[in-house]
């Protein structure tokens, strides 16, 4: 009878711990309104702001009330912001200035902007070496710029088209290579590409999240996949099912959970910490809400997003044209536990 009774506790206690772990659900809309489209968006997770890229500029949010701080503005087409653990200073990937912005994080001013390769997109920077790397777009190619000098020290040529970047805080530097399907391995203080390998079953690659601890990275990918891949023995250990067309990707050290979120309107959650990375829900967002940042220290994530007109037709150079945004919709859907 004991035994019995242990086993039904067991299945009890597992039952409960699941019923926690799928207990996130869409918690608030924030409207920012405004024009243009979107890119990448960061958590301050100390400073409870958002940074959200939103055409020439970036709204700044404060994350504990869901209104506007400010904004930083003057830009032309505003990509991926990075955080300097300074706590004073910001970066942002200006695509179609060609530049990397720096900014004070305290007044939201631009303090310099930098002249980087074509088409900067994704950004990170770099701990170890203090250096902020900016991935470009077009011209297949890093810019890396000394944050202590705001001076660019080296550019490192790519083997196709860079999308998200991701440090371990100990000198090595991830990207997803979309139109090769692969991840290189960059040395932050030799300047160079140390490494590269095939995700297999991963068509075009976008957003990554990385768990430095395990030595994971989580790239999502076209065809409903999340490429799980051990980084420091170079290669994929698990394709993981996920939402359709997604393009961000964050893992919680917290909770030892990876966030997928899917253009289809879904927030695909996976525990990181199981064998075989079983998904544990997939929670119903919005449909376009395929750009997320993370806040750890409150388990919340915040994905952006706007409504929808009709698409233009179909021309010979634009066979495929993608609906515009209408007007003064643009919002933040926030997911919470």
């Amino acid at each position: 009878m004991r035994t019995i009774r242990a086993g039904i506790g067991v299945c009890l206690l597992s039952a409960a711990l699941a019923a926690h772990a799928q207990s996130y659900h869409v918690a608030d809309h924030w409207t920012i309104g405004g024009e243009g489209g979107w890119d990448y968006l960061v958590s301050d997770d100390a400073a409870h702001r958002l940074y959200v890229t939103h055409g020439p500029r970036v709204e700044v949010l404060d994350t504990t009330t869901g209104k506007p701080v400010g904004a930083i503005t003057g830009l032309k087409s505003t990509h991926g912001v990075a955080l300097n653990p300074d706590g004073k200073t910001g970066y942002v990937s200006d695509g179609a200035g060609n530049a990397i912005i720096v900014f004070d994080r305290a007044t939201l001013e631009v303090k310099a902007s930098v002249q980087a390769g074509t088409n900067p997109d994704g950004i990170a920077y770099e701990p170890a070496t203090g250096t902020v790397w900016a991935f470009n777009g077009r011209s297949r190619n890093i810019s890396v710029l000394d944050a202590a000098t705001n001076q660019i020290v080296a550019t490192i040529s790519l083997p196709g088209k860079p999308e998200f970047p991701r440090a371990d805080g100990q000198g090595n530097v991830f990207v997803n290579i979309e139109d090769k399907n692969t991840i290189v391995k960059l040395d932050a203080k030799q300047r160079a590409v140390s490494g590269s390998w095939q995700l297999d079953g991963c068509d075009s690659p976008s957003g990554m999240a990385i768990d430095s601890e395990q030595h994971h990275l989580f790239s999502v990918c076209d065809g409903k996949k999340m490429v799980v891949s051990d980084y420091a023995a170079g290669h994929v250990i698990a394709l993981v099912p996920i939402g359709d067309s997604p393009d961000a990707s964050a893992f919680d050290p917290v909770r030892g959970l990876v966030f997928s979120s899917n253009g289809e309107g879904t927030l695909t959650i996976v525990d990181a910490t199981k064998p075989g990375f079983p998904v544990l829900q997939n929670l119903t967002t919005v449909k376009g809400a395929r750009t997320m940042a993370y806040d750890a220290t409150t388990g919340r994530a915040f994905l952006s997003v706007a409504k929808f007109g009709p698409a233009p037709a179909p021309t010979a150079t634009s066979p495929h044209p993608r609906p515009a945004a209408i007007p003064g919709t643009f919002e933040i859907v926030v997911v919470s536990r």
